[in-house]
């Protein structure tokens, strides 16, 4: 065929303009081409003059005759390029065939505007009219066919575009098919396929063909009234769409696919595009240009995206090539970023493959390309129409001029902007996108709070721009984006253009702010606007490009008033788009947004975040003053987060941006002397973070040294933090300001609030940043007081607050106006925002992270721009100056700000990420719980009348559950708010039980089995006896105390010559002094459990010390100093002090194995006492070494040892060999005046005594004429010594301080044991024995009184010895005339165990006895305490026949001298014990030391180191057991409901009732007096019966579980049922019982775990779940929205909660992926009997397996192991998944199995790389792989680096490593050199699954 244009018909005539318009139409088609055979051929003939239609046009061999159209303003122009390609003649003359066949015809293809402008080139060609709709999601059928609107008080029906098209004969456009819903376009059907459709208002649209049939029969007056229409015969649709399996989008219904022919509109051929490319780009060089089309084809291949690689946008190509027409030295790789930003869109594969394709292309940057620098100069250019200005770009050492658009405001130059900071990388970004400018809309693309709305404002300003921000959201609809509807005040409903569509006439720049929230389909509606700058609205007008306009003006010489009235506007030739976006998140399913249609849209500049030494430039200029060390260090630590790959880093430096950077350094330069720490934690939330990223953030602000404030230790005290008001001036803390003046008295809050520390602190910090002009954000848990805390501060502040609070379903228009109807007008109500921000109020939003971010995202641009648009049309601004006479505008007031409040993000409140999204525009604040100390005083004030004791057990018990929520152990974090109400309820009826009333909090979480378990444990180790009853008190059972025996007289020192005595000569030294040498004294927590949680019993507390296996616990003693009783504790092997303070909350030790030498060559078993000192010498404490005498004062708290040398004995100490029988000297300590400051020291059987006055610092060394055996100090001046071998008592006096001069006076009596005379004046011969503890203080004489039987008053002393309980001897030892003793004598002595060591030679040594006698003298209480072993105690008297007495770490007896009665209580047996048998047993006969406590009572410590406290003293349990029971409460008495009626009459009160003149038994029935166990009468066991009265019967009592008890063989039933069904499940999945119950030992260490971790799972998989709104609904809730399609009589109206269809096309959620890497080598089962490394890893294994059961589409998981064996044995392979307990145990037998008989090595590291690498070979969301290993890896010569580069290896895979507590430190060391949150040390194994959960919980499962 041959291409010929032939153009007949006279010049001239009626058909003149348009057959002028066709002819210059077909001369540029023509141009330039020279004719060849084989083309196709456009012709227009045109038949003589005169004829209206004549025209034809013939493409090739097909002709069409042209009409003259009704409406040419319809009529699209200029879209016929100067020269058409061969391919777009193929399809025009395509598209004309189907015409004239009278069939629609669908143009499949790319997205791009190819399509759009091939179907307007037809019609301008053939001069059809058009009716143009782009579909949305939100198109409605009334969109299509008929919309009503309300003229003079009627709705009317108005035809939209397809019923205009219809009956006028226009050519309907519909683009954008796959967005529109499924159920909007089958209403098209029967319009597509009979041309009929039945219209809302009655009318019947019939084809052409039917009607004019009908017109043959009937008037056409007739068709009328039947509402027949007829469809035009030149009716014809074009559509246009993607193709849906390639794009995301709706697929097409199938009954409308038939109803289409497509075609498919691919690209340009190569060698067009070439063409065309050429033509723009004249002085590129040819070259250059084919590489990039071939490049950009390259890109549009099949392979590339299959790659998933987004298609190129290859009609932006031009747009670059103009570019590089006026820059020809740009480096093209820059250009095509700016097309195809695929830095930041691809993956690090997709990458790759990218810079592969520009290398091959030959596009990389060669030496002479180059980036523009700077703008030099901007200018207006004057004469030109349109407003332009010419700007100079700097490029290489060249300056280029281009020609862009401008505003129409006056021009700034580029540095004139007073805000703007101009750094190279922000000049050279303005500079580009001036270049972009020059031919596209741009998009700039950058993080949170990186500058780019000052960017955009600066680029306005340059040229002289209006901007219209426009903040998008994520519900936008399209209507949002063009117009609204509204009405006008007589009632009549009309359109009103939105911001954009003024700014499209107006000229501005817009700028869409968080395009990337906006759907994909809403966004559509833009296309055509960005592409074509052309749009169709709702009201049917239409915004034309200005050349078109001008043309059409110039065709149809109209006037702009002519073509207003037909609804035709030019679009403002300056017009421009800039859109602002985060970037795309890699690899994620739902932040895709940048897709193939996207990109075709605009150019794309990349902002990256400033490079260290611009941000400081920024700031410094921007904060002048700031402190520039401080700005050093903050800076370096963000950068350094910023460059890692770790993605919890990653996750910090967002939420420190530049903007917060700001936000930090103004805080700084204010208050320069804050903490830069909590600077960063305060803007990083770190308090809320997930455990890793805390850890993370924590390591790197260490390494960065930005260090806790160092002023620390001291805490701050309420007093610095009072908050007062004086002279209109508010302070809190160091922070004041002015008070403000308001006329709205009843908005300002008003508030019970009691200060305390924590708020107020809170509280100052909010000020601080309130002074800044900050808006403020409070972060915290449920119930801590954030309202208070807001509602305190504004009160104090004296500001008016305006209150909203969101929830899940606010609106955008319900955040800033409620519309309602009045009188048919649609009316706003200003919501609270629109309120404060007019009056200058403080908004307070309260639940802000309940609503969907989308819609608190519009708080942004009122924050940051100070722009907000509402509703109706009003317009809020920041500053007055561009108020300028512009109506509808709301000026902000200048006192106006938000406080927002939200929850933490995260599990369990689930709410949305309200800090994640806007975080940075806010200073944010932590509020936590009080910390205890303000919380008690809090409470204190709450609860004034509540005990103190209980409100600190709950303070206590609330802290702690709230630390487990952090750990995540338990989900509900408990808050101020409940204990505040349990104290409330407590103070109210203080008759109630702690223990029920706890209840009201914790009965939530009765059904939930573990956190139940929790819950209790930690109530009852703070004492609050949750579940325990009134009755459970098991107190010791009470002995009977023999009588008590006369047992003689002790006589002092009197013979028949007159008194005898002995003087003893003292020598005074001084002392010498080593030291003092500093110490290391660690701190340790201390878990203390208080016992009387369930039952009341002795034992009020227990700890435990952290003692190895191999310590021995070899002394223990205590001090008590006003009130504050301190404990300390002495282990030997190493040597150990251990001390704390019994009501603290920490313990502490002091090692000294390095300090006592150790001697060799025999078996040194030291033997370490200690004794603490008084005042002044408080905190200080003597040891003593019992075999090598060594004295050592440590000053606990100067964390001082000096060692105190005595002058030494002058013997010369013998050599011991180890053969000789000699026997080791043993030294010993008198303490019982240490409190004093002085001790005695002496040496067993050694003949002198040596005083030490430590505070003097000498000593006086007494020599004496006998041989000691024991000394007891029975007071400061007399003691009473033992001689050795005969055991013979003496009492030595001494004067109360020794002066030298006056030595020798110390004198020495004999005191005799006279028994009773017997009648005969025999003298009976006793055994003396000697006492084990004497007392060194009196009873009072009550106590004594009531001892002895017999009122007296005398000095006293009393002891105890093995052959009595208690001995009192009366009148010693002051009285010089005879004591007279008194015993209460055991029935058999006590057997002191000998301790035989068998030597080498079969000879005996020895017995000794062993060293601590245990026994303790309470004189307050009259008893005497001691241990001793059950051997010694009656056990059968204590226990009833049936019971085995329990196993025991000794008994504790006590002798009451009050009651006379005797209690033996058993001590817990330890639960670990030394080896050293046979050196425990020389320490003591029992494996526990007892010590006196606090007047009433004593603490014992036990081998194990476990210690208790005891009450023993009577008065003391008394009142303990009082407290205790009005802790639980009176149980559960029956009640009566009783209405008081005013009638002067008694209600039943209690009453004596009947006496029964029989005197019989009566039980119950609430009549008789004197019954049994009635109630309300009185009677014996009753309920609540007023007094008891006994009349001799049996007591019956009414059971205590009278309501709780379940018969018997109900429960037995229940035992049995469970019983079957197990053996059942057993039976069925074939496994013994044997095996169940060893699964059973794995799977129940880790039940809690599991449930916790599934718990979150399904709440996660809840939240995934949850419902959206669904607009556009026939029934449901009102859309506000539409309320004026209501007004009108819509029916979709509603909108209602439904399961959202998934997002077009969005990629289906694959599943996570996890791969658990076990080491199964030799050393888990070498070292498994040291710490249980292989059975904790088998726990993990089996937790891991048991949690992600059920939900293998979301996880899959599988598990491996590494051994010397391999570094990849499949344990649970991917796809066989075990399914129950009998598979899972298989396969930890395997675990087992493999640790036992594999080869030694170690794979880890091999083990790891290969997981890390296989495991993305399958597609999945995101990857984890967690590493179990011991750390040995140093053994093996693995570096502990490498492991760390294997760990980050693959971004896209988060590694964590486990190490199992290793020999020594390793492990430790190695997690110092791994990066930060992701390797974790297990040193006790069974945080195994603790931190497993830890990492599902922080990653995985934060993003599901």
């Amino acid at each position: 065929m041959q291409s010929r244009l032939l153009l007949l018909g006279a010049p001239g005539g009626p058909g003149g303009p348009a057959a002028r318009r066709v002819r210059l139409l077909l001369r540029q088609v023509v141009r330039g081409r020279p004719g060849g055979a084989g083309r196709a051929e456009v012709r227009l003939l045109q038949a003589g003059a005169g004829a209206d239609t004549g025209e034809t046009v013939n493409i090739g061999d097909v002709s069409y005759k042209l009409k003259t159209p009704k409406s040419p303003e319809l009529v699209p122009q200029n879209y016929i390029s100067d020269s058409v390609v061969q391919s777009v003649i193929q399809h025009l003359k395509w598209m004309m065939q189907k015409d004239l066949l009278g069939q629609d015809v669908f143009l499949i293809g790319p997205p791009g505007p190819l399509r759009r402008s091939i179907a307007m080139q037809y019609l301008e060609l053939t001069k059809r009219e058009v009716e143009y709709i782009a579909l949305s999601r939100d198109t409605t059928e009334s969109d299509l066919k008929q919309r009503r609107e309300i003229r003079a008080g009627t709705a009317f029906y108005i035809d939209q575009c397809a019923v205009r098209a219809a009956t006028e004969g226009r050519t309907l456009i519909l683009e954008g098919l796959e967005k529109a819903e499924r159920n909007v376009l089958p209403v098209l059907n029967n319009l597509l396929e009979n041309r009929e459709m039945q219209l809302e208002d009655g009318r019947f649209l019939m084809s052409s063909e039917r009607y004019d049939k009908l017109l043959q029969d009937h008037t056409k007056t007739e068709l009328d009234a039947w509402k027949i229409v007829r469809v035009s015969e030149n009716f014809r649709v074009i559509a246009l769409g993607l193709p849906v399996p390639k794009y995301s989008g709706n697929p097409l219904d199938p009954p409308l696919r038939s109803r289409f022919q497509a075609r498919d509109i691919y690209y340009l051929p190569f060698k067009d595009q070439l063409k065309l490319l050429y033509s723009v780009g004249a002085s590129v060089s040819a070259e250059k240009i084919s590489q990039l089309l071939s490049f950009a084809t390259t890109l549009c291949s099949q392979e590339s995206s299959t790659l998933g690689l987004p298609d190129f946008p290859l009609d932006s190509l031009p747009a670059a090539v103009q570019i590089l027409d006026s820059f020809p030295m740009m480096s093209i790789k820059h250009a095509i970023q700016w097309l195809y930003p695929y830095t930041i869109l691809l993956g690090h594969e997709g990458k790759m493959a990218v810079e592969g394709v520009l290398k091959r292309f030959e596009l990389q940057d060669s030496d002479s390309s180059m980036l523009p620098k700077e703008v030099v100069r901007v200018e207006r250019l004057v004469d030109s129409p349109a407003p332009q200005a010419a700007v100079t770009v700097q490029i290489a050492e060249k300056e280029v001029t281009i020609q862009v658009p401008a505003g129409t405001r006056p021009i700034n130059q580029p540095c004139a902007s007073d805000h703007f900071i101009q750094t190279l990388s922000h000049k050279q970004l303005l500079a580009e996108m001036m270049q972009s400018h020059m031919v596209k809309d741009i998009c700039l693309i950058g993080g949170k709070g990186c500058g780019k709305t000052v960017i955009a404002k600066n680029f306005a300003d340059n040229l002289g721009y209006n901007i219209e921000p426009i903040m998008l959201y994520q519900d936008m609809t399209a209507r949002d984006l063009l117009q609204q509807r509204y009405t006008l005040p007589n009632g009549d409903t009309a359109w009103r253009s939105s911001p954009l569509v003024n700014a499209a006439l107006e000229g501005k720049l817009v700028l869409l702010d968080g395009i990337h929230r906006v759907n994909a389909g809403t966004l559509a509606v833009l296309q055509r606007l960005i592409h074509d700058r052309e749009l169709s609205l709702y009201d049917g007008s239409r915004l034309l490009r200005e050349d078109r306009y001008m043309r059409l003006k110039e065709e149809l010489q109209l006037s702009d008033e002519q073509l207003q009235k037909r609804s035709i506007f030019p679009v403002h030739p300056s017009f421009r788009i800039i859109a602002l976006a985060e970037p795309p998140v890699i690899g994620s399913t739902t932040q895709q947004w940048l897709g193939p249609e996207f990109l075709t849209m605009f150019l794309f500049h990349y902002m990256k975040p400033l490079v260290k030494s611009e941000e400081i430039q920024v700031i410094k200029e921007m904060v002048p003053n700031i402190p520039q060390e401080a700005l050093d260090r903050l800076l370096s630590f963000t950068h350094k987060l910023r460059e890692t790959q770790d993605p919890t880093a990653q996750s910090l430096a967002a939420s420190l941006s530049t903007r917060q950077l700001l936000r930090i350094s103004r805080r700084l330069s204010q208050y320069p002397n804050e903490n830069l720490h909590s600077a960063v934690t305060k803007a990083c939330l770190s308090r809320f973070l997930p455990s890793l990223a805390r850890s993370a953030l924590e390591k790197n602000l260490a390494d960065a040294e930005i260090e806790i404030s160092t002023d620390n230790h001291q805490e701050p005290e309420l007093e610095n933090y009072k908050c007062e008001i004086a002279s209109g001036n508010l302070r809190i803390g160091a922070i004041s300001a002015p008070i403000y003046n308001t006329h709205e008295k009843m908005k300002v809050p008003d508030v019970l609030f009691y200060d305390n520390l924590q708020h107020m602190i809170v509280m100052e910090d909010m000020l601080k940043d309130f002074l800044l002009g900050e808006h403020l954000l409070l972060v915290g848990n449920q119930g801590v007081g954030k309202n208070k805390i807001v509602d305190r501060f504004l009160h104090l502040l004296n500001r008016p607050r305006e209150y909203i609070q969101l929830h899940r379903d606010t609106t955008v228009q319900t955040l800033t106006l409620q519309p309602s109807v009045k009188d048919g007008l649609i009316v706003y109500e200003d919501s609270p925002l629109v309120k404060a921000v007019k009056l200058g109020h403080v908004l307070v939003v309260d639940e802000a992270d309940k609503a969907p971010t989308n819609v608190t995202c519009i708080l942004k641009t009122l924050v940051e721009n100070g722009e907000m648009i509402l509703a109706d049309g009003r317009r809020i601004v920041a500053n007055s100056a561009n108020v300028n006479g512009r109506e509808n505008v709301i000026v902000i007031h200048p006192d106006f700000r938000m406080i927002v409040l939200a929850n933490r993000p995260g599990f369990p409140f689930l709410g949305n990420d309200f800090f994640g999204t806007l975080g940075d525009i806010f200073s944010c604040h932590a509020v936590d719980n009080p910390k205890p100390h303000s919380e008690l005083e809090m409470l204190r004030q709450y609860g004034p009348n509540v005990p103190k004791p209980i409100l600190e057990k709950l303070v206590a018990a609330f802290g702690e559950l709230r630390s487990l929520a952090d750990q995540g152990i338990i989900n509900y974090p408990y808050s101020t708010r409940e204990v505040v109400n349990i104290v409330k309820h407590l103070q109210k009826f203080p008759t109630e039980g702690l223990s029920s009333v706890v209840r009201n909090v914790f009965d939530f979480d009765s059904y939930n089995n573990d956190m139940r378990e929790i819950l209790i444990n930690t109530l009852h180790k703070y004492g609050i006896p949750i579940g325990a009853k009134p009755t459970s008190v098991q107190l010791a059972k009470e002995l009977p105390l023999p009588e008590q025996t006369f047992m003689g007289y002790w006589t002092i020192g009197q013979s028949r010559n007159g008194i005898q005595k002995l003087l003893c000569p003292a020598e005074t030294h001084h002392i010498d002094i080593k030291g003092p040498a500093l110490i290391n004294i660690q701190e340790y927590p201390i878990e203390r459990y208080e016992e009387r949680s369930q039952t009341f019993t002795e034992e009020c507390a227990s700890w435990k010390l952290p003692l190895d296996e191999i310590n021995l616990i070899c002394d223990i003693a205590t001090s008590s100093e006003n009130e504050e009783n301190t404990l300390y504790v002495v282990a030997c092997n190493p040597i150990t002090l251990y001390f704390m303070n019994m009501a603290g909350k920490s313990g502490y030790l002091v090692d000294f194995s390095d300090i006592f030498p150790r001697t060799a060559g025999r078996v040194w078993h030291p033997f370490v006492t200690v004794a603490p000192l008084g005042n002044p010498l408080k905190d200080q404490v003597i040891l003593h070494e019992q075999q090598s005498n060594v004295i050592l004062l440590l000053d606990t708290t100067g964390q001082a040892l000096r060692r105190l040398i005595l002058p030494s004995e002058e013997v010369p100490s013998k050599k011991p060999s180890w053969w000789s029988k000699e026997d080791t000297e043993t030294y010993k300590m008198c303490k019982e005046f240490s409190h004093k400051n002085w001790l005695v020291f002496y040496k067993e059987n050694g003949n002198n005594l040596t005083v030490l006055d430590v505070l003097e610092g000498r000593t006086h060394t007494i020599s004496l004429p006998i041989n000691l055996k024991t000394v007891f100090l029975v007071a400061e001046d007399k003691w009473l010594l033992v001689e050795d071998k005969t055991n013979q008592k003496y009492l030595l006096t001494k004067p109360a301080h020794i002066e030298s001069e006056d030595s020798g006076v110390c004198q020495l009596y004999m005191l005799k044991e006279e028994p009773p005379s017997s009648g005969f004046g025999v003298i009976q011969e006793t055994d003396l024995s000697i006492p084990h503890k004497i007392s060194s203080d009196q009873l009072s004489s009550e106590n004594l009184s009531s001892a002895v039987g017999q009122k007296i008053a005398s000095p006293n002393r009393i002891l105890s010895d093995k052959n009595s309980y208690a001995t009192v001897v009366i009148g010693f030892p002051d009285l010089m005339s005879p004591s007279e003793v008194y015993s209460w004598k055991r029935p058999s002595s006590l057997h002191k165990p000998s301790v035989t060591d068998t030597t080498f030679y079969g000879g005996k040594k020895k017995s000794e006895t062993p060293k601590q006698s245990n026994c303790v003298t309470l004189l307050d209480t009259n008893q005497i305490v001691r241990i001793l072993p059950p051997g010694e105690v009656p056990l059968k008297d204590i226990y009833p026949k049936d019971v085995t007495p329990p196993q025991t770490a000794g008994y504790i007896e006590i002798t009451d001298l009050q009651s006379k009665k005797l209690r033996y209580i058993p001590i817990p047996r330890s639960e670990s014990l030394s080896p050293y048998t046979t050196w425990l047993s020389t320490i003591s006969d029992t494996d526990a030391l007892l010590a006196e406590w606090d007047k009433g009572g004593v603490v014992t410590v036990d081998m194990g180191g476990h210690i208790r406290l005891w009450e023993t003293g009577l008065e003391h349990l008394q009142r303990s057991l009082m407290e205790w029971r009005n802790m639980i409460g009176q149980g559960d008495r029956q009640m009566q409901i009783t209405i008081h009626r005013d009638s002067g009459k008694d209600v039943s009160s209690p009453k004596h009732g009947k006496e029964d003149p029989d005197n019989m038994p009566h039980v119950g029935g609430n009549t008789w007096a004197g019954g049994t166990g009635g109630r309300d009468t009185a009677g014996l066991g009753g309920k609540g019966g007023p007094y008891r009265l006994d009349a001799g019967h049996t007591v019956y009592q009414v059971s205590e579980a009278e309501k709780d008890a379940v018969p018997e063989e109900v429960k037995r039933a229940a035992r049995e049922m469970g019983q079957k069904a197990f053996q059942q499940r057993l039976k069925e999945i074939q496994m013994s019982e044997y095996d169940a119950t060893t699964y059973e030992r794995f799977s129940g260490a880790v039940r809690r775990q599991v449930h916790s971790l599934r718990v979150i799972l399904d709440n996660l998989q809840a939240k995934g779940k949850e419902r959206q709104w669904l607009r556009h609904q026939a029934t449901g809730e009102l859309d506000d929205a539409k309320i004026i399609e209501g007004l009108t009589g819509e029916k979709a109206i509603y909108k209602r909660r439904g399961e959202l269809e998934p997002q077009l096309g969005s990629p289906q959620q694959k599943p996570k992926r996890l791969r658990l890497v076990v080491d199964v080598s030799g050393s888990m089962y070498r070292f498994n009997g040291v710490d249980g490394r292989l059975e904790r890893s088998m726990e993990a294994v089996c937790m891991v397996m048991e949690a992600f059961e059920n939900y293998e589409e979301k996880f899959k998981y599988d598990i491996v192991g590494h051994s010397g064996d391999g570094y990849n044995i499949g344990l649970v392979p991917l796809n066989k998944i075990p399914k129950d307990n009998k598979q899972r145990l298989e396969i930890l037998k395997t675990m087992h199995a493999h640790a036992q008989f594999c080869m030694s090595g170690d794979h880890t590291l091999e083990g790891t790389e290969h997981a890390i690498k296989e495991i993305v070979k399958e597609e999945a969301d995101e990857y984890f792989v967690i590493v179990l290993s011991d750390a040995n890896l140093s053994r093996y010569g693995i570096h502990p680096a490498k492991f760390a580069q294997i760990l980050t290896s693959n971004p896209q895979v988060n590694a964590f490593a486990i190490f199992i507590g290793s020999l020594g430190d390793q492990a430790t060391r190695l997690q110092r050199t791994l990066p930060a949150g992701r390797s974790f040390v297990a040193m006790d194994t069974k945080d195994i699954p603790q931190i497993l959960q830890q990492i599902f919980t922080s990653t995985m499962l934060s993003t599901v």
